[in-house]
């Protein structure tokens, strides 16, 4: 055997060999997760003080050392967060949007992780190669008020310049100090976006930054097309075709761009949505399980013979998905019947305090969808929209509206009941029935973009499906994926 082909062969079991224990790594960390999820972090809009017990547990490990490296506007305290003792330096930071985050719930995840006493070699590998610093939650006011922007009403994520911002500053004068070798830019996204010319959402999205207007790819930027393309294939195990590509069109003002432009490599990873995920659990598992494999190539330096043309081939990220799309069903406006598809959205509002949500759904678009995409879809051909009757009894109380049989009112064609007293601190009505007031006038049903949609479904005449505040119930078998019907004073 000539000695090319002994070298080529050598080459290829070993890269075989790796490419096995990096597969076998997955599957095991996918597997193990619930051994690592941190259970105190169970829903999305996680404060500042929530994550301040878990920070002072990994004071206490020696693994871990923990500097406050700076302050929000509000005074919160910035953490940075360092673990290994490799001279390839990687940070990771979240939150920089407050209602972002998911991919803070994961690094708690991977905390557990590297704090535990399973995957010891693996572990080994990363943290013998690697130092990672990460800065969860950069921006700890907007999270407060689970909102994009800081205190000062500034996107952090295009304070890259002026750095007006102490997050920004903070951020900045890390990455600087470290002059890190990989950054790990972690977002949430809307969930409406998709894999372009695709039904199925962007659950998880990812961009190698541009540093120039020509979107020219130099050592530093194709790294990270490396990384991200061993990262979509992880993905795809578990999501597949849910995977998208933003656009890398240069943003001078932004972090992500900036920071590939001062040399660390960077990876933007947006979380999307997930059929029946609301509070993103599975995507927070798909972000531990994908960024510590990322961790273990990069130790290993085995992304290093990844094709950078592959990161093209990864789909766009599209915007063409609802919460539920209707199909082919007609609607009688001035006695004549049309056909339309309708995408509604159900949209989410604060409560107080901002720790949970309630659903105000709204029709976001009507006509010709067919190059549009549901969550949930159904086809109603033969069905016919019709305004939704009120309950002919008007009740004194909101406990009288519980007794009712809900279900068997939809039935009749009841959309609304009145009552006279309706408790100022509530802000939904959980049974599937719009609850209005003594006063509230109805208006007759006119479809348009931006209105509630509540209606019934008929076919030959007789009620089948409810739409009630843009939630979908089958009248036969009562079921529908119901969360809650709106309240009008």
């Amino acid at each position: 055997m000539q000695l090319k082909s002994i070298v080529f062969l050598v080459v290829f079991l070993l890269s075989t060999s790796l490419i096995a224990q990096e597969n076998d790594l997955t599957s095991n960390l996918y597997g193990s997760y619930e051994t690592f999820k941190e259970p105190s972090l169970n829903k999305r809009r996680i404060k500042h003080h929530e994550i301040q017990p878990l920070i002072a547990k990994l004071v206490a490990n020696p693994k871990f050392k923990i500097n406050k490296v700076g302050e929000s506007i509000e005074g919160r305290d910035l953490n940075l967060i360092s673990v290994g003792s490799g001279k390839t330096n990687v940070l990771l930071w979240s939150q920089m949007h407050g209602d972002e985050p998911t991919a803070t719930q994961a690094i708690f995840d991977i905390f557990n992780f590297l704090a535990g006493d399973d995957f010891k070699a693996e572990k080994e590998d990363i943290l013998s190669n690697l130092t990672l610093h990460f800065l969860p939650m950069l921006n700890p006011d907007g999270a407060e008020r689970f909102q994009r922007r800081n205190a000062l009403g500034v996107d952090i994520n295009r304070d890259a310049l002026r750095l007006q911002s102490p997050e920004s500053q903070t951020l900045k004068r890390i990455r600087d100090s470290l002059d890190a070798d990989f950054g790990f830019n972690l977002h949430d996204q809307s969930t409406y976006y998709n894999a372009e010319r695709t039904e199925k959402p962007a659950t998880i999205s990812y961009l190698a930054t541009a540093y120039n207007y020509e979107r020219d790819i130099n050592e530093v930027r194709a790294r990270s097309m490396q990384i991200i393309v061993f990262m979509n294939n992880i993905i795809q195990k578990y999501a597949p075709g849910q995977v998208g590509r933003y656009s890398d069109e240069f943003e001078p003002r932004a972090f992500g761009d900036n920071i590939q432009k001062w040399g660390t490599s960077l990876i933007l990873i947006e979380s999307g949505g997930y059929a029946n995920d609301g509070e993103k659990q599975e995507i927070r598992k798909l972000n531990y399980v994908s960024i510590l494999s990322a961790m273990y190539t990069i130790a290993k330096k085995n992304y290093e013979d990844i094709p950078i043309a592959e990161y093209e081939k990864i789909p766009k990220n599209d915007r063409k998905l609802f919460d539920l799309k209707i199909n082919n069903v007609t609607y009688k406006l001035r006695e004549k019947d049309y056909i339309l598809d309708l995408g509604i959205n159900r949209l989410e509002v604060d409560k107080e305090g901002n720790n949970d949500f309630w659903y105000s759904s709204r029709i976001m678009d009507q006509g010709d969808l067919s190059t549009y995409y549901g969550y949930e879809t159904f086809d109603a051909t033969g069905y016919s929209i019709k305004l939704g009757k009120l309950y002919p009894r008007t009740l004194k109380t909101v406990s009288e509206v519980k007794k009712l049989d809900a279900i068997a009112l939809l039935k009749e064609g009841y959309t609304y009941v009145r009552s006279t007293t309706i408790p100022k601190d509530m802000l939904e009505s959980l049974l599937p029935l719009n609850i209005i007031s003594s006063t509230f006038e109805l208006t007759e049903l006119q479809l348009e973009v931006g209105t509630n949609p509540t209606f019934i479904l008929e076919k030959e005449g007789q009620p089948r499906y409810a739409i009630i505040n843009g939630f979908l119930i089958d009248l036969v078998t009562g079921k529908g994926n119901f969360k809650n019907a709106m309240i009008y004073r």
